[in-house]
């Protein structure tokens, strides 16, 4: 028009109302899409590993397997992080499974649409349009797919308005102090345990589910499988939120390359190939009914660890079957052994090793004997370099640091 043009036949456009949306991802930004796009009259359909069908249909959105979403949708939108799951999640083989003519939208993050992929479909017109605000290399140095007619591209401008710079500055200084004085967290819909992480009441059980998590993982040598979280007692009751993230981020703890938090564990434990599932029951054994207990166990194997909190420190009561007769602090470096409860020369030999390198021995907690077998529980003040001489003496060891 500014050309002094009138093309009118040139531009056919698509109506919204009536077609099917594919939202990937259903945290805050593919449920605002996804209501919004409802106002055009489009069914949404949707993907999340994380997020419940129950709450995704609550605003809208049927859940189905990435498999089911394919074939039925004129459009898809990816609203992910990118994560080794999550790149490359349209592909050749799933661009193949779509419509002819699919639509496109990426403004999550570059690589979770492959780029190759995307082009060689707009090519062959099995991807009919595609709209891009980020990419894999930005500013993205080959040009085939930024300049192919059927595609709209935008500069990774998401949040770029005068009013989102200054909303997001506020939200994130409210969030922290939110944060801070343990009030809930509007927005963190993937981070459930996450207004629990300050609460002085609900610090040390979360110390406690990465703890037992870890010494799980050291005992049964694998952090894979499914493990299942049981809180027991009226206390944790609403626990398991906060308290599977917690078990998962422990036995993943130096097994993954990137930083596992409260947020992120369930997603990396997942793609880790470990399944974690809580259950509650409100009767708790004694002598703990009062503040409650926390068992993980491994399914399929013998490893099972529980505990509890005493005071504001958290405790080890059992480890896989056997009950210690006073709890074990689990806090800074500790050394755990099995012994038979005759072989008296281990406590000896472990002295011996503390007394070589000057590491104090802080505290020292025994199990009941299962098989004339002990487990045997160390508080250290400082790890060991070398536990050769003990590993003759006992059947089993190994050191943590908590």
């Amino acid at each position: 028009m500014k050309e002094g043009k009138w093309d009118r036949k040139k531009y056919m456009g698509m109506e919204l109302n009536g077609k099917t949306l594919g939202v990937l991802g259903l945290g805050r930004i593919g449920r605002e899409v996804a209501t919004r796009m409802q106002a055009f009259g489009m069914k949404t359909i949707g993907y999340d590993p994380i997020i419940t069908p129950e709450t995704s249909a609550a605003f809208g959105v049927e859940q189905l397997p990435l498999e089911q979403i394919w074939p039925r949708c004129d459009f898809i939108t990816v609203h992910t992080p990118l994560l080794p799951s999550t790149t490359g999640l349209l592909n050749d083989s799933t661009f193949a499974k779509c419509r002819r003519g699919v639509q496109v939208v990426n403004c999550a993050r570059g690589g979770i649409v492959d780029e190759g992929a995307l082009l060689r479909a707009l090519r062959s017109g099995q991807c009919g349009g595609a709209a891009l605000d980020v990419f894999t290399q930005e500013p993205p140095k080959d040009r085939d797919l930024v300049n192919h007619p059927n595609v709209i591209c935008c500069p990774h401008l998401g949040a770029s308005t005068r009013e989102a710079q200054s909303r997001c500055g506020k939200e994130i200084a409210m969030q922290i102090v939110d944060m801070a004085t343990g009030k809930g967290l509007a927005g963190i819909v993937n981070g459930q345990a996450l207004s629990k992480a300050f609460a002085p009441q609900t610090k040390p059980w979360i110390a406690l589910g990465r703890a037992l998590g870890t010494v799980l993982r050291t005992a049964g040598k694998k952090a894979q499988g499914s493990v299942q979280v049981c809180t027991l007692g009226t206390p944790l009751r609403e626990a398991g939120s906060y308290l599977m993230p917690a078990v998962a981020a422990g036995i993943l703890a130096g097994g993954v390359q990137k930083e596992v938090t409260l947020v992120n564990a369930l997603l990396l434990a997942q793609e880790a190939g470990l399944k974690v599932t809580t259950t509650h029951s409100d009767v708790a054994p004694e002598p703990d009914s009062s503040a409650g207990l926390l068992q993980v166990s491994l399914q399929g194997t013998p490893h099972q660890v529980a505990g509890t909190v005493q005071g504001s420190t958290p405790v080890l009561r059992e480890l896989n079957g056997v009950t210690f007769k006073q709890p074990a602090p689990l806090a800074g470096p500790i050394l755990i052994y099995r012994a038979k409860a005759s072989e008296l020369g281990a406590l000896s030999t472990l002295a011996g090793l503390l007394g070589k390198v000057g590491v104090q021995l802080q505290s020292y907690h025994s199990s009941s004997t299962v098989a004339g077998e002990q487990w045997n529980v160390i508080g250290l003040s400082a790890p060991l370099s070398d536990l050769g001489e003990l590993k003759s003496r006992v059947t089993e060891v190994f050191q943590l640091h908590l």
